[in-house]
Formats: C-alpha cells, structure tokens, sequence
C-alpha cells in the first residue's frame, strides 16, 4: 500500500499534482478541502460551521475533520493507497494520521513539500480567484492562510523529517516539470518498501523448499525458526538446551525463546529488503509480536500465504522424511506425527483467522511439483508486492 501525503502552502499547486498522481499510482484521493466543499454546498451542519471559519481564514477543527477522513479510510481500506491532500496540517492531525493508518495496518510512505515563494503564491490565489470565485481567495484572507500555515503547519514539516519521510519538491516549474519531480521522489520512495511474506502450513507441507526459493528470487532474507532452533541444540546454547527438552516431544517451542531468535535475525539484518517468514507467526500472541517488531522498523506483513495438502498427504510425506537424514525428531513416531499436525490445526487457525481479516491472507494447493507450487506462490507474491508498493 502506498500513501503520500502531499504538502504546501496554499497556491503551491496542490491539487493540480493530486490529480496526475492518483492516476499514475491508482491511489484513493482524500482533500480535506474538496471533502469540506462539498459539505459546505449541501449547506449541512458541518458545512455551515466550515464556512464561517473558512471564510475568515481559519483552519477547519480537528474534530470535524478527523471524523470525515476516519469514514473515507475505512470505506477503503482495500485500496491500493491513499494520497492525502490538506492533510495534516497540524502536529496533532499528524499523529492522528499515524493512528488512523495503523487501524488498516498501514503506514505512511512519504510527505512531499510543494515549496513556491510566498510572491508567487500570492499571485496564484489572487488569478484563481477572478476565475473559480473563490471566496476564500481574496488578499486579505489569503494573507491570513499564509501566516496560518507557516505558523501551524511549519512544525509538521519537522515531525516527518525526524521520521525520514519529508521529501521537499520545487514547486515553481511548469505542471509537467513538478509531475516529474513527485513521480521520481515517489519511485525512489518505493524502492525501499519492505516485501515480508509470512509462509504458513502444516508440516510436511514443503514450506522449506519454497520458503527458500521465495526468498532467492525476490531478494528477502529467510527466516526459519525450526532450522534457527536446530542450530542452537546442535550448538548445545542455553536457547538449544531449553527448545530441545520441547522438540523431543514433537510439541511447539514456547513463544518468549521464539521471539528471541526473530528478534535477533531481524535486528540483524535490518538492512535487507523484507523477509520470509517460516514457521512463524504459529501462535495469535507471536503475530502481534511479529508486528509489533516490523513496526519498529517502519514496516509490516506484506502477505500470509499458507501452503495446504490433505492430512493423510501430509502424514505420508512426515513418515517418509522420518527415514531419511533429514528426519526431525517428531517425525519419528505415528504417535508425534499426528500430535504435530493437531497442534498446528488448533493453534495455527486463529492465526490465519487474524491475516484473512486483514486482506492478507491467501491459501495455496500444495500438491504438484515443487515448480508447480513455486509458480502459483510467486504470482501470488508478486500481487502481493504491487500492492504494498
């Protein structure tokens, strides 16, 4: 998902760039001003107590901003982004974008600065005004936004770049010229978007071979927790010692030596440009802690993809690998096997529960060729990917 925020004073040619963009990136627009325009033509409650601030040069109150842009993020929040126009204008709209975003587990991707000398805005305003009839386009109140704006608004500016997310764009060109500008601001911004598949199903489902495959072609860093987990018990660590007494019984690793070892690869490799997650999230608590952990880095799921077989396939397979020296410990008995793939059904299903709520969800055949499989995955993926960029 992309979301922008585009900024600048009045006059700076906001709306004019808005247009061009949401057509480039097929983005779902939301302009605090159209929105209030419109209400104000309906003459409706909130329209009325807009215009009265309005005309004055006043910023409209967060209340019955917040309230309008809240309903238009989640009517769609399937969209492909948002590009936000008039907004925020203030310190305390930005953090309230930031929790508004968060609710479709969502983050902003940049705030780009339309920056035009105050001359020249002044120019504009009063040439839109002879031709819209604007009545908040006359000297005095434009004089009034100006210094609104640079009073109120100038801190915002402050808070994305703490965040590394204020881009600033010449605004003094032609159209064509500025377009130019975002649109390579924007492509650069989306080169660092973070691709983090989070790969599900039961042992014996090939979420190893895949999982690696995955991460190879789009350049992730593969995360397994089972092959982590093995390392430290061949490595006789403190962790090792703890997950083996764990691993012998066919049963599932508690949560706090988990998140120990995914913190530590994520922390690690912070540089990287996403993840492939295997075996992890297993339980609800490790899928809030996997995003509370992206979070931190300013990122989140990008996809759930759960690669599925009949049980009795799934068993086959887990009864085969048990006479091989690839053999993991529960695969060595009926009785573990069985009690591996229950475990996964009963504490897996509220996870998948959870990612399906959020549209990330998607389940995969896996029976066929490993190619076959590979195949359906990456089209998946690379859906996937389009979106969150």
């Amino acid at each position: 998902m992309l979301n922008i925020a585009l900024f600048g004073p009045p006059g700076a040619g906001k709306g004019t760039q808005s247009m061009l963009l949401l057509e480039k990136y097929n983005l779902t627009y939301i302009s605090t001003g159209d929105i209030l325009r419109a209400e104000i033509k309906a003459k409706s409650e909130l329209g009325i107590e807009a215009k009265k601030l309005i005309d004055k040069g006043n910023l409209v109150p967060d209340e019955l901003i917040i309230q309008i842009i809240e309903k238009r993020i989640i009517e769609n929040a399937d969209s492909n982004g948002f590009l936000f126009d008039g907004f925020p204008r203030t310190m305390v709209q930005a953090y309230i974008l930031e929790a508004l975003l968060l609710k479709i587990n969502a983050t902003l991707n940049c705030m780009l600065c339309l920056d035009v000398p105050e001359d020249e805005l002044m120019r504009r305003l009063l040439e839109r005004g002879k031709i819209s009839g604007r009545s908040d386009d006359n000297e005095e109140v434009i004089k009034s936004r100006l210094v609104e704006y640079n009073t109120k608004t100038f801190p915002v500016i402050d808070f994305y770049k703490a965040r590394d997310q204020y881009i600033p764009i010449d605004g003094t060109g032609t159209v064509e010229e500025v377009y130019e500008l975002l649109t390579d601001a924007i492509d650069e911004t989306l080169t660092t978007v973070w691709l983090n598949i989070v790969l599900l199903g039961a042992p014996g489902a090939g979420k190893g071979t895949q999982g690696r495959l995955l991460a190879e072609k789009h350049n992730l860093y593969y995360i397994s927790t089972g092959a982590k987990l093995r390392r430290e018990v061949k490595m006789g660590t403190e962790i090792g010692k703890k997950a083996k007494a764990f691993l012998d019984k066919g049963e599932l690793v508690p949560d706090e030596i988990i998140i120990q070892l995914i913190e530590s690869e994520i922390q690690k490799h912070a540089n990287v440009r996403g993840f492939v997650f295997k075996g992890f999230p297993r339980t609800m608590l490790q899928a809030y802690i996997l995003d509370g952990l992206l979070r931190r880095l300013n990122s989140s799921v990008s996809i759930a993809l759960e690669v599925k077989a009949p049980t009795l396939e799934l068993f086959k397979r887990l009864h085969s690998r048990g006479k091989t020296e690839k053999a993991r410990s529960y695969d060595m008995s009926t009785e573990l096997i069985i009690g591996r793939l229950e475990e996964y059904e009963q504490k897996t299903a509220r996870v998948v529960e959870y990612y399906k709520k959020q549209g990330k969800y998607k389940a995969i055949e896996g029976l066929g060729s490993t190619d076959e499989i590979f195949e359906t995955l990456t089209t998946t993926v690379d859906t996937a990917f389009h979106k969150a960029r």
